[in-house]
């Protein structure tokens, strides 16, 4: 079993600078038809200051964390038994290429079902920009099959 003392365990902050070229090629691998996505001038004219950043794309950038094993190991969790349960998002505003995003994760919740045969790991992450705005919370589930 996880042990429950990690629930509110905060990770090291970590910064992620947010690049047009990887913006662009997201959008294309994404299938995204919207221009303001790939096209600076679109991007300009819809009223945006810069390639906006696509909602899905924070996920990607929470990647971009030093050790993206960081949580699964100081859990002790095997990762050939996991499976990604849930991912969420939460908006406040608009994130931009160009800005310098900071990611901050915390073990939110750990907790069992089915007699303790699946673990839940509830993480939840705070992302701001470069000027201390709040622009999203992410949250996803990790589950744990044990037997």
């Amino acid at each position: 079993m996880i042990d429950r003392k990690y629930i509110g365990h905060t990770m090291p902050p970590f910064e992620v600078l947010v690049e047009k070229g990887r913006l662009r090629f997201f959008a294309k691998a994404t299938g995204q038809t919207d221009p303001v996505y790939a096209d600076e001038a679109a991007a300009h004219t819809a009223g945006h200051p810069a390639l906006p950043v696509p909602p899905t794309f924070l996920f990607c950038l929470e990647m971009e964390s030093p050790d993206p094993a960081a949580i699964r190991n100081l859990l002790g969790m095997d990762y050939r038994k996991l499976l990604h349960g849930e991912q969420g998002f939460t908006f406040h505003r608009m994130a931009y290429a160009g800005d310098v995003l900071r990611f901050e994760q915390c073990i939110e919740d750990i907790y069992d079902k089915k007699g303790g045969a699946l673990e839940f790991v509830v993480r939840k992450t705070r992302v701001s920009n470069q000027r201390g705005e709040h622009v999203a919370d992410l949250r996803a589930v990790t589950v744990l099959r044990h037997g």
